[in-house]
């Protein structure tokens, strides 16, 4: 759905990402991107629910190929971008993934009708303070180590190209180990960490929108 197929008033939104953005383990309405349109409309700023192209496993080029198959696109009024915990799950070289993420955000930036203005970026949260992490008995300081560089890429990527960063990856790790932060699978994040994250999100995206 593009903005013209929308009411003039009500500006359209693409959230793209991986299993952070469809909210694995949470109820539709539990999803961040969801949380942060209501959260917006509570504020006085007329959107939509989002459009969501994510799926659990993503990584940055999987994302990419899904965004071929789904054209024509159009352009939106608000675009969301979440996508990188699977490429360091993987293995998968930081280089790698700040190649692919750029070329992905300038794509972002294009469905948002040539403004990065209109463009918000989340960080990768760290999976690694997770039970299921620390089941998996892979080493969890390089986990974090290696978020916190893709984290870095993106946000000097992001600066590049006038693009809003929000930094969510202290609040996953700040209790998010607790029960109430986690959906069953002990692993992906519950309805309240992804409060937690439109929490950090809101105040940006308001700013963002709040320009003509």
């Amino acid at each position: 759905m593009s903005v013209s197929a929308l009411p003039q008033a009500q500006l359209s939104y693409l959230a793209l990402g991986d299993s952070y953005t469809i909210g694995e383990g949470v109820e539709e309405r539990g999803r961040w991107p969801m949380l942060l349109a209501q959260g917006l409309r509570e504020a006085g700023v007329a959107i939509a629910d989002p459009r969501i192209i994510a799926t659990t496993g993503w990584t940055t080029d999987e994302l990419s190929a899904a965004m071929d198959a789904a054209k024509p696109l159009g352009e939106w009024g608000f675009v969301s971008l979440l996508i990188g915990v699977n490429n360091q799950y993987r293995g998968r070289d930081v280089d790698d993934y700040l190649g692919e993420f750029t070329r992905l955000l300038q794509r972002t930036i294009a469905l948002a009708n040539a403004r990065a203005d209109r463009v918000l970026v989340l960080s990768i949260p760290d999976w690694g303070v997770t039970p299921f992490a620390r089941a998996s008995g892979r080493d969890l300081q390089q986990i974090a180590d290696e978020l916190d560089a893709c984290n870095a890429a993106a946000r000097e990527v992001c600066a590049a190209h006038g693009v809003a960063f929000v930094d969510i990856t202290g609040i996953s790790r700040d209790g998010g180990d607790a029960p109430a932060m986690l959906a069953e699978d002990g692993l992906h994040p519950s309805v309240a960490m992804h409060a937690r994250w439109t929490g950090a999100a809101l105040p940006v995206a308001k700013a963002l929108l709040a320009t003509a």
